[in-house]
């Protein structure tokens, strides 16, 4: 199918548009068409060659891994000379260790910070193949949950950007993120077999495998000179085998290297089984060692400590730090007297979180019984090395693991954690004379019925650094959660807002917005985001109005589309397209936003004549598994769609619609066309959130509370162009201290009891009318999150929403202005203050050895 033909005039450029900006100037200049005609052949010999292929026999997908090896291929040489410089330079590297790693689709961006995007178009329609097809057929790396792991894919394309020296370190998940159905209004759980047909991104290096240990026990003696040693011995073994993908910066010859392990058996299986006949059991050794990489843990905030999940985390961060210091061996010289003395100043490793703060203890346990080095020179230069972002602050979802697990998982290292924590509590002692309080506070090991390793303590004890994620975050780590630490190591926290790239999250998903932005201002913003500055000027420009509302019509039209034939519900492209899509979670509050559909949904009902603003609510996202209530959650957001969305007086007015398997791709189709965003998590609860931030920098405008980032992007875009409503993280506090009762504003709004009424009554759920009062129970007895006290504000924020919709022109203003002032939330500015302020890493251009 050939793509349609260009149309002359503005709305046809409007209409047309993939890309933006000039030809990089970091290649040598070559014409369009000779690098089409190269792209072409390139094309072809992967087809033959690599996929044995030809025209007649190739298919979909064939014809998607020859153009992601093509543009694989143009790569390479910048990778290599890349890792290269590194060594000749002997620079200081920065490792990334996230547990998480949400890079999605990667062709896309490769071709962006290649700038490819248009000669590939080309290429492959004159092959006779759509390149939206091609695209199609990439499976997303679904190998996070949501926030955290985004942040990292993010991080790594603004350290190449930055042509900052680092690796990403992480899990190859051999399935990643589960897939999402929706079957009756339920969500059902498939496996998300990313890697079922392979992945042409990722190079397998059988060279860097390292051995990870399990278990045993731990042998004491005294060596030679009378110092006591420590052998970790009879463990149960597990090879890491590494995995790399390239993550290219934009428009530079940097390519950076994300590195995921994957667990493999140190033996194929036991010949000793097998020649007795018991086959099963000869595999079987082999078959749960390499369970260590075979899924991804979902997250529901809750942790859990399971057994799978603490081998994980050590699986992944003691291969990686075996890699770490054989890189660092192959600089530094081993007759220095003390060959680590410079390891700080050439190694951060960063913890993404505190899943890979293991790392701490391996790092002890490697110093101590491997290289000899004494505990107050390891310790120091431990601390020197790690540096720790925390990314949440409820306690309920900070790592404890218990102590008999991890004594018996890694016994090595609970010794080591035992004496971290009894020099560090002796350090506090001497203080803090007698205050048992501050110390069991402080303390890394948790007493109990269970006693625990808390994580988070053991993070910022042996981390010189550590940060939050917003000002709001950072400010109560300080004050509330991690009030002791602050108070004797103040040098070590500080703040850094959480960022996202431009080049996907406009760039690449909505190439109309980022093709007209340019054309006004120029490509600078792409990056430096502070030149969006520049719009601000054209916010009264009539015409820059009516091209920027054309540009948003075109992506609603196109999310229209797809919900019609995805979801079988049509939705009209002029309502107000109001979108919360994230992770399913109560704190996100999407009952808030489920209370004020009914309720909307009864006014209509009670006045089809009432001047109600057309609006289409869509929701995505996806509940942890085991998480009961997110998931009875989705079944009533789905309910209440078929009511609604069915009901012959409700016409067009309101439209509920649930799009299931959200993830990278699907954020990319619906962020583009959203109107409205909801922020709406109980204030002091959201350590930041980045989907606030791919909203506005798309033009939608925010509904929110005034918790995480939403905050500094009130700051950036101006009170008078973001709804804020709702009680302060403060106020939140006092409502919990005063004694919270949520039966009180049952009793006093007559809208909102009428909701509740109807989703407890069986309304929405007629053949189960128990089915949804457990959600009700749970709000008007407990109510965690306050949901019933933000109600009325939400509501009346909501229609202050509503006639701000009905002014085109005003909304478009605001639509633009915040755009324009987007600029602070650039994923570049975040790392380049980690850059500078925690890991003391500079840039270093990237040229060709041949001078190219």
């Amino acid at each position: 199918m050939k793509p349609k033909q260009k149309g002359n005039g503005r709305k046809a450029a409007l209409k047309e548009r993939t890309t933006v900006g000039q030809r990089p100037a970091f290649r040598p200049a070559v014409s369009q068409d000779k690098e089409v005609a190269q792209l072409k052949d390139s094309f072809a010999n992967h087809l033959k060659y690599s996929l044995a292929k030809d025209e007649y026999s190739a298919t979909r997908l064939d014809c998607y891994t020859s153009v992601a090896l093509t543009i694989r291929d143009r790569l390479i040489r910048q990778w290599i000379e890349t890792q290269q410089a590194y060594y000749k330079k002997d620079v200081k590297r920065v490792y990334y260790l996230s547990l998480e790693f949400l890079i999605g689709r990667t062709l896309g961006n490769s071709l962006i910070n290649l700038g490819l995007l248009d000669s590939t178009h080309r290429a492959v329609h004159d092959l006779g193949y759509r390149m939206e097809d091609i695209r199609e057929m990439e499976f997303d790396a679904g190998l996070g949950n949501g926030g955290l792991g985004r942040l990292a894919a993010c991080f790594m394309d603004s350290l190449a950007t930055l042509q900052i020296p680092a690796y990403g370190y992480g899990i190859r998940y051999e399935y990643g993120i589960f897939f999402q159905k929706i079957i009756d209004g339920y969500q059902v759980e498939t496996a998300d077999n990313w890697l079922r047909y392979g992945n042409p991104w990722e190079i397998e290096r059988p060279e860097f495998l390292y051995i990870v240990r399990f278990y045993g026990r731990v042998e004491q003696h005294h060596d030679e000179h009378g110092s006591l040693r420590h052998q970790w011995v009879d463990t149960r073994d597990v090879a890491a085998v590494a995995f790399d993908t390239p993550i290219p910066g934009f428009r530079n010859n940097t390519v950076n290297t994300m590195r995921l392990w994957s667990a493999k058996s140190t033996r194929e299986f036991d010949l000793e089984y097998f020649n007795h006949g018991d086959y099963e059991r000869a595999v079987s050794d082999k078959a749960q060692t390499e369970t260590i990489s075979k899924v991804l843990y979902p997250n529901d905030n809750v942790f859990e400590g399971k057994e799978l999940r603490l081998k994980q985390e050590y699986f992944f961060v003691s291969a990686t730090i075996q890699d770490i210091i054989r890189r660092y061996k192959k600089t530094q010289t081993a007759s220095s007297p003390h060959p680590f003395a410079a390891f700080p100043d050439k190694v951060a490793i960063h913890l993404n979180d505190t899943h890979p703060a293991i790392g701490i203890s391996e790092l002890m346990r490697i110093f101590l019984d491997i290289e000899g080095i004494g505990w107050d020179d390891a310790w120091d230069l431990t601390v020197r090395t790690f540096g720790y972002t925390n990314h949440t602050i409820l306690p309920e979802a900070l790592e404890k693991w218990p102590v008999t697990l991890f004594e018996r998982v890694l016994p090595r290292h609970m010794q080591i954690i035992f004496e971290i924590n009894r020099r560090f509590l002796d350090q506090i002692n001497v203080r803090f004379p007698n205050d048992v309080d501050r110390l069991r506070r402080m303390s890394v090991i948790e007493e109990g019925y269970e006693k625990r390793v808390r994580m988070a303590n053991l993070s910022i004890i042996g981390s010189h650094s550590v940060n939050g994620v917003s000002a709001l975050h950072s400010d109560i780590l300080k004050a509330g959660l991690f009030r002791d630490f602050y108070e004797i190591w103040p040098e070590r926290f500080s703040n850094k807002t959480n960022g996202i790239t431009q080049r996907r999250w406009l760039m690449l998903c909505n190439p109309g917005l980022a093709g007209l932005i340019t054309d006004r201002i120029g490509e600078a913003w792409t990056t430096d985001l502070y030149a969006l500055r520049k719009l601000r000027q054209y916010a009264k420009d009539p015409v820059f109005r009516d091209d920027w509302r054309e540009v948003k019509h075109r992506n609603k039209r196109r999310l229209a589309g797809y919900i019609a034939e995805k979801i079988r519900v049509r939705v009209d492209p002029d309502s107000l397209f109001d979108c919360h899509v994230k992770r399913m979670h109560e704190y996100k509050r999407q009952l808030l936003n489920v209370l004020h559909v009914v309720s909307l949904y009864n006014r209509i009902k009670a006045d089809p004549s009432a001047d109600v603003v057309p609006r289409t609510v869509i929701f995505a996202g996806k509940a942890a598994p085991g998480y009961h209530t997110a998931k009875l959650i989705i079944k009533l957001i789905n309910s209440i769609a078929d009511v609604v969305n069915s009901d012959p007086y409700i016409k067009d007015l309101l439209k509920v619609v649930f799009i299931s398997n959200y993830s990278v791709s699907m954020a990319a189709k619906i962020i583009p066309a959203a109107d409205l965003s909801e922020q709406i998590s109980t204030a002091g609860t959201e350590a930041s959130g980045t989907g606030n931030m791919k909203f506005a920098l798309n033009g939608a405008l925010t509904v929110g509370t005034l918790d995480g980032a939403n905050i500094e992007i009130m700051d950036e875009v101006g009170e008078e162009n973001i709804f804020i409503f709702g009680h302060t993280a403060a106020e939140i506090e006092s409502l919990r201290q005063q004694g919270y009762d949520p039966g009180k504003y049952y009793g006093e709004n007559p809208d909102l009891r009428l909701a509740l009424d109807m989703i407890a009554g069986g309304y929405f759920c007629r053949t189960h009318p128990e089915l949804f009062r457990p959600v009700v129970d749970s709000l008007l007895r407990h109510d965690p999150y306050m949901v019933l006290a933000d109600f009325a504000p939400y509501v009346a924020c909501q229609e202050k929403v509503g006639v701000t919709y009905k002014d085109k022109d005003l909304w478009t203003r605001k639509s633009i202005l915040n755009v324009a002032n987007m600029g602070f939330f650039s994923a570049d500015r975040t790392v380049k203050e980690y850059a500078d302020g925690i890991w003391g890493v500079k840039s270093l251009p990237i040229t060709f050895s041949d001078g190219k």
